[in-house]
């Protein structure tokens, strides 16, 4: 009984270890006076005021971010809609296909995504005459496509798992089913959706194989900088800009937590209050 908490301790510090070292060296190694990422030449920040100095590098990173930014929330739109069909009409014409093109992505190598946006954006070009171009319409509309599909899966989880009394109590009383997904479904599937939108921005923020096959000349994001820079040999740039996404990242994932559980804490409080008040 001594022994397996101690091995199941020691297996978690060295996953841990495993997962965060590499994190630490390469945030320390951003600080490095020499051109070499791995000989260490002193402290130095030169690296982060060079980065910030790059204007390709800005370049990059706006693009990204407006991908990004879109593909989120209209993969959140969308996916939300479809978690809301799946979970709570079990039975439709079609629904099987429906839940089974959904999912697909899931389990799609990006490399097949990618080839068959691709072909279907060649196809398209041919036939209608858009897009003209490859470039930050394919990429958005790419990184639409199977981001939507981790939306669908977390929202429709969440569905699942709540309770229905709510919604058909106040659908007894008279309330529109308009009203009844505004007022009740969305604020109780609001931290589902607020996850699947930090999941779907952060997917389509470092998506590299998929942007490969759907980006044209002068639409270069940061992945593709990144490991189009990185084929030559990492370098403490390099460094310096991974560790300002990890400082980005860590805070958004902090802050993202403070509100979905402050969230938590105000429906439970008000459920609270709406027991006391029935009693």
């Amino acid at each position: 009984m001594r022994r397996r908490p101690i091995f199941l301790i020691s297996v978690l510090c060295f996953g841990f270890a495993f997962f965060y070292i590499p994190i630490l060296s390469m945030i320390v190694y951003s600080f490095n006076g020499s051109r070499l990422a791995t000989v260490w030449g002193g402290f130095s920040t030169k690296w982060y005021v060079s980065l910030f100095s790059n204007r390709q590098v800005g370049a990059a990173l706006l693009l990204s971010l407006k991908i990004a930014l879109i593909s989120a929330t209209m993969a959140t739109i969308l996916g939300t809609m479809a978690g809301i069909a799946l979970a709570r009409f079990r039975r439709f014409k079609g629904r099987l296909f429906f839940s089974g093109m959904v999912t697909a992505p899931l389990i799609m190598p990006d490399v097949i995504t990618g080839i068959s946006s691709l072909m279907l954006f060649i196809l398209m070009a041919e036939w209608i005459g858009w897009p003209a171009t490859r470039g930050f319409t394919t990429i958005t509309l790419a990184h639409i496509t199977f981001s939507m599909v981790y939306v669908t899966t977390i929202v429709q989880s969440r569905l699942i798992s709540a309770e229905r009394d709510i919604e058909e109590a106040a659908m007894d009383l008279g309330s529109k089913p308009w009203q009844v997904l505004w007022d009740i479904t969305l604020p109780v599937i609001f931290p589902a959706i607020l996850s699947g939108w930090l999941l779907a921005f952060t997917i389509s923020l470092d998506e590299v194989v998929i942007t490969s096959f759907t980006t044209g000349p002068g639409n270069t994001t940061l992945p593709l900088l990144i490991w189009s820079k990185v084929k030559l040999g990492v370098t403490p740039d390099i460094n310096a800009l991974a560790t300002i996404i990890v400082l980005v990242v860590g805070i958004g994932v902090v802050i993202a937590g403070w509100l979905m559980n402050r969230a938590e804490k105000q429906r439970d409080r008000d459920a609270r209050l709406a027991y006391r008040a029935n009693e």
